[in-house]
């Protein structure tokens, strides 16, 4: 009796064991959920955080809002602004020097004085030209002698004193000798001397001290490259002369536009220092070589300038238009900047948007080419886009 006793309660013992096993068993079981719940829990908010900040959703109350349509080719003339400046016009700019060796005596102009042609702009003195006044003056006298020697002739022929002969051989001496006097005349207007000057040595015989430089033709002298006291060489250039009631305008265009920009286009010119006011021109040149260093093209216009506002060296923007062509573009009222960078709104799903960069040329006529980022056909948000963005940026933010 006392051993079954003992063996219920062995048995009972092994149960209550048992089921202190399973209580603790089944806790840790419990906390284990728990904790897993707890960290599937901030995933999923996780998620929901990190949805795309470019994508925004509007309610039908705000659809009327926005106006959407297809993307679809448009005619345009593209155009581009390139950096130039004015120049003065090289057909109507001359460099000035003296024809003869010598020094200068006197400087009659500086920079940015008017001059007019057949000024004189200096003197100089040169044995030179004493030596072309002597050659002229014995150029003068043997004429005068050849023409009596002929008046001479013409009476003993007719006194049936000489032949034809000799009155011949007089007449060519007397051409030989008018063909000297013109040839030292020459020499001397070549050398600055005016034709005052040689008409009075040839009745005087009083030489002219200086040799004088004159304007060849009417300007604004741009530059000056001699001093008083200073001795000068032929060809050497002493002055510069330009005629700016006429200047060219000068701008380098990148290597990759140069087959869009032929002689003859249209081309619109703003100088900054003039204000707002444009100049209206044609290209009249387009260079056949790139700039090594640049790697650009050279191209050129010409414009007048009565009024003499646009001065050499001034800094200048010129936009070339090209022909229309048919492009893929966007209503410049679309672009939305952002990030410095051009995007537009394309429409993913009804009332659903998404921000997408686009690369676009410049606008022409409302409207900017799509160079990459769209494509044909994608629906656009034309009108609203920057109430759009708005939108997205408060929905990121809360």
């Amino acid at each position: 009796m006392r051993y079954h006793t003992y063996s219920f309660a062995k048995r009972q013992s092994s149960h209550l064991l048992v089921s202190w096993v399973f209580i603790i068993f089944f806790t840790f079981f419990l906390v284990a959920c728990s904790k897993t719940t707890e960290n599937k829990k901030p995933k999923a908010e996780s998620e929901k955080v990190t949805s795309d900040p470019l994508t925004v959703t509007v309610s039908s109350a705000m659809a009327g809002n926005f106006n959407i349509q297809p993307l679809t080719n448009v005619e345009m003339s593209l155009s581009q602004d390139i950096a130039g400046r004015i120049d003065t016009n090289e057909r109507l700019l001359t460099r000035i020097g003296a024809a003869v060796t010598g020094r200068v005596t006197d400087l009659l102009v500086e920079v940015g004085d008017t001059v007019k042609a057949g000024q004189t702009l200096a003197r100089i003195s040169s044995p030179e030209l004493t030596t072309a006044q002597l050659s002229f003056l014995r150029a003068s006298s043997n004429t005068t002698l050849a023409e009596r020697a002929l008046e001479r002739a013409k009476q003993l022929l007719q006194a049936d004193v000489i032949g034809s002969a000799e009155l011949q051989r007089r007449e060519s001496e007397l051409s030989i000798a008018k063909a000297e006097m013109r040839a030292a005349a020459d020499q001397l207007r070549l050398m600055g001397l005016p034709n005052e000057n040689i008409e009075k040595l040839r009745d005087q015989g009083s030489l002219h001290p200086h040799a004088n430089v004159v304007a060849t033709r009417s300007g604004v002298v741009t530059e000056r490259k001699v001093s008083q006291g200073q001795v000068t060489q032929p060809g050497e250039p002493m002055f510069t002369v330009a005629d700016l009631s006429s200047v060219w305008v000068i701008g380098a265009l990148p290597e990759q536009a140069a087959r869009s920009v032929q002689t003859g286009q249209k081309i619109e010119i703003s100088v900054p220092a003039l204000g707002e006011k444009t100049i209206t021109g044609k290209v009249v040149y387009v260079s056949d070589t790139i700039s090594p260093e640049t790697r650009s093209v050279t191209v050129r216009t010409q414009v007048d300038n009565p009024k003499r506002d646009l001065k050499p060296q001034m800094l200048a923007i010129l936009r070339i238009a090209s022909a229309p062509i048919n492009t893929l573009a966007v209503p410049v009222s679309a672009v939305v900047r952002e990030s410095d960078k051009d995007h537009v709104y394309v429409q993913i799903a009804p009332l659903r948007f998404r921000m997408t960069a686009v690369d676009l040329g410049p606008a022409s006529n409302g409207f900017r080419p799509v160079n990459k980022g769209l494509s044909l056909g994608a629906s656009v948000v034309t009108e609203g886009a920057f109430h759009l963005n708005n939108e997205r940026k408060r929905a990121e933010l809360e």
